[in-house]
């Protein structure tokens, strides 16, 4: 199976856990758009 997960927080210096693996949103959103690019390329989906 492929698969990610991806912790995303909008302030991660501040999440009970896991804060310093967390993108912020906005990081997140850059790193979906990449994503998205590659896996069209490879014929494959989301």
């Amino acid at each position: 199976a492929d698969g990610l997960m991806i912790e995303v927080h909008n302030n991660p210096e501040k999440a009970l856990s896991d804060g310093a693996q967390s993108l912020r949103p906005e990081t997140f959103d850059g790193v979906m758009t990449s994503l998205r690019r590659y896996v069209q390329v490879e014929g494959r989906s989301l």
